[in-house]
């Protein structure tokens, strides 16, 4: 055996069912020589071939379009006349208007296209056969290359490597090399997207999935990602997702979570046939709204481990048993909504299934789970509205999808005994399965359906260790419940994906705040000396003192069309008494605040509201506040007043009007229009709000209760926000370890806590004493590799105050003055523009081989309000003279702000064009319309464009929040332009009518009415 040559690569063993290999063992032994782009590229070539991709030297459009005639010929088994194929090709596939949208539904739902024959007969044309994916044909080609100009691109661009599906580019891999950030691949891929991705016939705008690596790490999302971040580079108010971008790229794994990040093993599992095929026809899910999402590999594992069980149990006839279902463990916020539709979605058309019943609470149903699932598919959660409509449901053979609630499912059940229904196959999933889930109503479910396969999705499954003591001894875990777990994925998994962020836990020092022992004596005793007026006055100002650090505050980021300042947060009480004493204590304490200054305060709770429940639950509440006691509904109808006269709305108490504050409430909170909320256990489960980020804590939590009320801040955003906060006035550390430990294992606590304060800070002060040596204020960095040292430095210098901020200790510890940040912001920024430059194409230093962290210097911006108050405060103090000083105050201010640099001109001239008196606001506004106009009438003149067509465009522009690059529009107000003219066609013209306008557009966009910034 000795004289056997050792296996470099071990292949795993897949079956052809499984996209997700059952563990990846990774190759011991690395390369130890230097490798270029250029190998990395040969390499992932070679081991695409080995897997049966076909390899195309195809370099031009022309050949494109010919390969892919080829291929959905052989696909389809048909044979295109040249007039079938023009008039196919232009009106099937590369429609004149179309962009990436329409072709990404093209590819999702409408993959059979019509071809109509020259002989007047009609025939199915499929682009992609989703039946049986093996009978698409995969190929590869690389250094694809379109030229400046050619098909109407900006610039010159050549794309490394694309994976061809029947013809058709469907997904592109970016490589930079060894040793480069991933994400300069990631920048790379927006530029082509600006540039020349949708040039000549647009074929790549096909594209699906992309792929970055730099051969060590490797990751892949869908072209809704690059879409999203584009969309919000250029302020576009069509965004519906903030940050949608570096932050949502995914990483490939094994079963075991564990990921697969280097380019060769990526390659020899996402890219094996079976597994890439199948996620670009099962895997994906085109929402209502018309966002591609692709799954991640656990969601993919659950999904096949529950339909391989439902086949499983139909064969072996334990349909309507324990062993024919089982339990999915996602932590919460890894996406279990989208793999439970998806997992409906496909157990649906499964022969033997003749319906799918998506059971939720009714809360989530009404205000959470029904607005995705409305996204998934519009419609889909129509039975929420009676029971009736879901007998009706059940009773149409056609409908194959049922959401409802566990509340209306039972009453459907109580009325309708011995229902046909009950001998049908049927797959019921419980959504967060954690909860309502295992009393009475389970059992009258289990006990009516006769052929059943029964699933559970939860973040946080009932084990023995933390499962009550009372109700049917034999439904008191999951697993009891539900049968076998299917899969695992932990918060820890999760965090270490970056699929949700880590937490940071003050715990507040009592004895600042009323020190009262928490002994389990008399527990009703301890919370009304918990309720102590010193203590809750303490908390409040506490609270109020630190709220803007927490949240934020002082910082901007963007979050749809807004601009919005800093997170929000929810205050959990241990009881409504609690919850009203703290609403009124917060309004006492504001009181003599303008009311700019104050903060907007929301109150809800409702009956069930209680401490958590034995087995460490969190007590449901529901919408009836009928049940109150005494003086709580009078309460709760005052602070829902206070609401009205803040937002102009007329809710109350009454059922209706009260769900209807409920999800007005939870809107506003997703949308950063309230500050804080108080609550009992209301929104702490099962309720996403990217934009809170701090959770202030007043009651005991423990267990799964503990985690998910923790867990509605660590949803990821974008840059800026980087951690959830919790501030918990109760020494909690025991019970967050146990829970920590019990959820994720006991050596969880390092991933799922941030670090303490000392070593972010001792970091900080390390590269702080770097950066003031190596490059030092007032002296140029000389040469490319000095300034991407600087570049890179500067980076991790944001990155760590951005986290520091949030730390009570960090406040008057900062190393670098103001100023000095300032200064270096405004050096940093000099940097991002020189390498945005377009002075040297064959460079190719357009922001391709730099990491800006352009978010980061962002949430410090500078607004125009700011930069007015500086003007007025210069012409208060100016008397007859100059004051230089305020003067310099605002030229730095401007130099480090990204979205004013191209506007210091406007501020300079606007300082010198004051009057000595008047409403320097709307002198301003005179000013920036006047100098606009003359602009805009410098562009006309110059271009020859027609007046009040472009005018319109403009003006659309501005109202949108975007520059329009394609449709009639922009071609409207060119003048006539021939083809074969020597200065230039029409082509050329276009672009630089965009450039020329998009320049305008960004110079004067949000300066016209102060506040919008």
């Amino acid at each position: 055996m000795s004289g056997l040559t050792p296996r470099k690569y071990d292949p795993i063993a897949v079956s052809s069912e499984s996209t997700v290999v059952a563990e990846y063992v990774p190759d011991v032994a690395g390369a130890g020589s230097y490798q270029s782009e250029a190998e990395l590229e040969r390499e992932l070539i070679r081991l695409l071939q080995s897997q049966a991709y076909e390899y195309l030297p195809i370099t031009s459009e022309a050949q494109l379009i010919a390969n892919l005639r080829t291929q959905l010929e052989a696909l389809n088994s048909v044979t295109f006349s040249g007039s079938e194929w023009d008039q196919f090709f232009s009106e099937r596939i590369a429609g004149a208007n179309e962009g990436i949208v329409e072709k990404t539904v093209r590819i999702q739902e409408d993959h059979v296209q019509l071809l109509k024959r020259d002989d007047g007969s009609v025939k199915n044309i499929r682009l992609i056969d989703k039946q049986n994916i093996h009978n698409n044909h995969v190929q590869v080609i690389n250094q694809y290359e379109i030229g400046q100009g050619e098909g109407g691109s900006a610039r010159s661009n050549r794309y490394d490597v694309t994976v061809l599906v029947n013809g058709l580019p469907m997904v592109h891999i970016e490589l930079k090399r060894r040793g480069v950030d991933i994400r300069e691949a990631f920048n790379q891929i927006d530029r082509y997207q600006r540039d020349s991705f949708w040039a000549g016939s647009g074929l790549f705008e096909y594209v699906q999935l992309f792929v970055i690596s730099n051969g060590t790490l490797t990751k892949y999302y869908s072209n809704t990602t690059r879409r999203q971040h584009l969309s919000e580079a250029t302020g576009s108010k069509r965004v519906r997702k903030t940050s949608n971008s570096f932050e949502f790229t995914s990483w490939w794994a094994d079963v075991q979570n564990k990921p697969i990040q280097d380019l060769t093993a990526f390659t020899k599992t996402f890219f094996a046939k079976h597994a890439l095929l199948n996620i670009l026809t099962k895997y994906c899910v085109l929402t209502a709204d018309r966002m591609l999402l692709v799954m991640r590999p656990y969601q993919i594992v659950a999904t096949e481990r529950i339909l391989q069980k439902i086949d499983i149990s139909t064969n072996y006839k334990s349909l309507g048993t324990v062993a024919a279902g089982g339990y999915v463990w996602h932590t919460t916020g890894s996406g279990k909504t989208l793999t439970s539709f998806k997992t409906a979605q496909l157990a649906s058309k499964l022969p033997s299934v003749d319906k799918v019943l998506f059971v939720v609470d009714r809360k989530d149903l009404d205000y959470q789970t029904m607005r995705e699932y409305d996204r998934f598919e519009k419609g889909a959660a129509n039975s929420n509205t009676s029971t009736a409509v879901l007998k009706k449901q059940l009773e149409d053979p056609g409908a194959r999808i049922i959401i409802t609630t566990i509340q209306k499912l039972s009453t459907f059940i109580a009325a309708n005994r011995g229902h046909a229904i009950y001998d049908g196959h049927v797959v019921i999933i419980f959504d967060e399965c954690h909860r309502s889930q295992f009393g009475e109503m389970h059992t009258a479910i289990t006990k009516a359906f006769k052929r059943y396969n029964l699933f559970g999705f939860t973040g946080t499954p009932i084990f023995s260790t933390n499962s009550g003591s009372g109700g049917n001894p034999q439904l008191r875990t999951t697993e009891q419940a539900f049968g076998e777990k299917l899969h695992t994925y932990t918060i820890v998994d999760a965090i270490t994906d970056k699929n949700v962020l880590p937490f940071r836990i003050d715990y507040v020092n009592t004895i600042k705040v009323g020190n009262v022992v928490d002994k389990q004596v008399l527990a009703i005793d301890t919370e009304k000396a918990l309720l102590a007026p010193g203590r809750i006055s303490e908390i409040v100002k506490y609270t109020l003192e630190h709220f803007d650090q927490k949240t934020k505050r002082a910082e901007h980021y963007t979050l749809g069309e807004r601009r919005v300042r800093g997170f929000n947060a929810l205050f959990t009480t241990a009881s409504i008494e609690a919850a009203r004493v703290y609403y009124n204590q917060f309004q006492l304490q504001q009181e003599g605040l303008p009311s700019d200054k104050r903060l907007k305060i929301g109150l809800i709770y409702s009956c069930g509201a209680n401490d958590a429940v034995e087995d460490g639950g969190l007590d449901e509440e529901g919408f009836d506040t009928g049940a109150l006691n005494v003086d709580a509904p009078s309460f709760l109808e005052d602070a829902i007043q206070d609401y009205n006269d803040m937002f102009g709305t007329s809710f109350d108490t009454s059922a209706d009007r009260f769900q209807n504050y409920y999800k007005d409430l939870s809107l506003k909170l997703k949308q950063r229009e309230i500050d804080l909320v108080i609550v009992v256990n209301m929104f702490l489960t099962g309720f996403d709000a990217t934009t809170l980020n701090t959770l202030f804590v007043d009651k005991n939590l423990r267990a799964h209760g503990l985690i998910q009320a923790y867990s509605r801040t660590n949803r990821i955003l974008n840059s800026v926000k980087t951690y959830g906060n919790i501030v918990t006035f109760r020494d909690l550390e025991k019970e967050t370890n146990d829970a920590i430990a019990l959820f994720g294992n006991k050596d969880a606590r390092g991933i799922v806590l941030l670090k303490p304060y000392g070593e972010y800070y001792s970091e900080y002060a390390e590269k702080v004493t770097e950066l003031l040596g190596a490059f030092p204020l007032g002296q140029p960095i000389i040469g490319e590799e000095s300034q991407k040292e600087f570049i890179s430095l500067f980076g991790v210098i944001l990155r760590l105050q951005n986290t520091l901020t949030s730390f009570d200790e960090f406040a008057g510890n900062a190393i670098l003055t103001e100023r000095q940040g300032q200064d270096y912001r405004s050096v940093y920024l000099d940097l991002y523009a020189e390498f945005r430059q377009d002075k040297d194409a064959d460079k190719e230093r357009i922001n391709d081989d730099v990491v800006f962290e352009i978010e980061l210097i962002k949430q410090v911006e500078i607004n125009v309000d700011y930069i007015l108050m500086l003007v007025q405060k210069y012409r208060d103090e100016r008397g007859d003279g100059d004051d230089k000083e305020i003067r310099g105050e605002i030229s730095r201010a401007v130099d480090a702000s990204p979205t004013l640099r191209n506007k210091k001109d406007l501020i300079e001239d606007f300082v010198d064009s004051l009057s000595v008196r008047g409403e320097i606001d709307q002198e301003w506004r005179s000013f920036i319309a006047e100098k606009s106009e003359v602009e805009l009438e410098m562009i006309i003149a110059e271009e020859n464009l027609r007046p009040e067509e472009t005018r319109a465009f403009v003006e659309t522009a501005f109202r949108d929040g975007h520059i329009r690059t394609n449709g009639t529009a922009i071609t409207k107000m060119l003048p006539p332009v021939s083809r074969f003219s020597a200065d230039g066609g029409h082509g050329e013209k276009k672009q630089l009518v965009i450039q020329k306008l998009g320049a305008f557009f960004e110079r004067f966009f949000g300066l016209s009415s102060v506040g919008d910034n």
